[in-house]
């Protein structure tokens, strides 16, 4: 019973890490992938530095957090661990948001103007409503791969599943190695299945197949 309980926390951890590390990521990388698709210029810069932070190891971005918030007296622990899935997760949410707001068909935007809306009413209710299923798939990613990247995180004390993951490491213990990495898995399959769930739920019935 104590092991399903320690197990129960750690799960509830390591989703309360995900969750506010991605929604975060959400409030910001959402609207950055709106404003780039004003100057394409400026949508490759922030485009290819996404793409470079998603390609630093996560052992390795979680020891750069160290040094740095160690000056607020946060170089360990949760402040890191979201901060470092937050930067993971900017990639997949921005291009996303970007692809879709680009590829909303411009025949709908002159029809929107045709009608008296203005930039942001087009914005609202049609362009982001159309584009919901590409953003939602950019979400869905981030989620699915930081629920593992956040299995690292036990490392720096943040908590979680991974800690069953480094304790079965540390002491050759198998089993608590196991349990850890099929709860992680587990994990990523149901919240994938309920994000896919919530992506139909926001889909326009029109867009639905």
């Amino acid at each position: 019973m104590s092991n399903l309980s320690l197990l129960a926390q750690l799960t509830l951890e390591h989703i309360a890490l995900v969750v506010v590390a991605v929604g975060l990521a959400c409030l910001m990388g959402v609207p950055i992938g709106i404003a780039i698709t004003q100057n394409e210029r400026i949508a490759r810069v922030v485009l290819y530095t996404a793409s470079i932070i998603i390609t630093i190891p996560s052992i390795a971005l979680f020891g750069i957090m160290i040094p740095v918030l160690s000056v607020i007296g946060h170089g360990i622990g949760y402040v890191p661990a979201v901060i470092a899935v937050l930067l993971y997760s900017q990639l997949p949410i921005i291009r996303n948001t970007y692809t879709a707001i680009n590829n909303v068909s411009p025949g709908l935007r002159e029809a929107a103007r045709g009608i008296g809306m203005t930039s942001m009413q087009r914005l609202r209710l049609v362009e982001i409503p159309l584009s919901v299923p590409i953003i939602m798939a950019g979400v869905r990613t981030a989620v699915v791969m930081n629920i593992g990247v956040m299995a690292i995180a036990a490392y720096i004390g943040a908590g979680g599943l991974g800690v069953l993951i480094s304790r079965g490491i540390s002491q050759s213990d198998p089993r608590q190695l196991i349990v850890g990495a099929i709860a992680v898995s587990l994990l990523a399959i149901v919240a994938d299945t309920l994000l896919l769930a919530l992506q139909k739920r926001l889909t326009p019935k029109g867009l639905q197949s």
